[in-house]
């Protein structure tokens, strides 16, 4: 066999044992974002969630339908696993100015959700503006109306996303988070 032959081989062997991992989307080890939990305990994010897989969803309590099956999906996933291990699941708000840590604890408990492992999670308005331009949320405000009491009621468009970040918070798997089936997201979670 010749030197060129063997040398092509080895490199396309190589080529598949590298690819047969899942590809990393982006890397947020380089990043750190100082969110609060439903229990208004500091939760640093990728940092507290590393050593774990994370399932990670983006909502806002005020919204009308798709953030409430972005929450039922992530609880899914977790209850249909077999073995959750380590696996840690969050959800953050892009509405911090109403999803205060109260607001978010009442509103994982209507879901059964306040509990370990999952995480409801919020912060300033520009820690969560920052963040969500990281993951690609987009959010943009589609109505909004005085009320008589002087508030201002409002609906945001957003993205429909939840990611997988393996336990070195590395971006994995990017889904629709309203209609992806919650076994394929366990199905990848075993490949990590």
């Amino acid at each position: 066999m010749s030197h060129f032959r063997l040398l092509f081989i080895c490199v396309l062997l190589a080529g598949l044992f590298v690819s047969c991992g899942p590809e990393r989307l982006d890397d947020f080890s380089d990043v750190s974002y100082e969110l609060v939990n439903q229990n208004g305990e500091k939760v640093l994010f990728p940092d507290d969630f590393q050593g774990s897989p994370l399932v990670l969803g983006f909502i806002y309590t005020n919204c009308p339908d798709i953030c409430s099956f972005i929450t039922a999906n992530v609880g899914d996933i977790y209850n249909e696993m077999e073995s959750p291990g380590d696996t840690q699941f969050a959800l953050i708000t892009f509405d911090p100015n109403r999803d205060t840590p109260e607001v978010l604890k009442r509103y994982a408990d209507s879901f059964g959700m306040d509990r370990t492992p999952f995480h409801f999670l919020t912060a300033d308005s520009t820690t969560i503006a920052n963040l969500m331009e990281r993951v690609s949320v987009r959010v943009k405000e589609s109505y909004s109306q005085e009320l008589e009491s002087g508030q201002r009621a409002y609906f945001l468009n957003h993205s429909d996303k939840i990611l997988l970040i393996d336990s070195d918070s590395r971006l994995v798997f990017d889904y629709g988070g309203s209609m992806t089936p919650p076994e394929l997201i366990i199905e990848d979670l075993q490949k990590l």
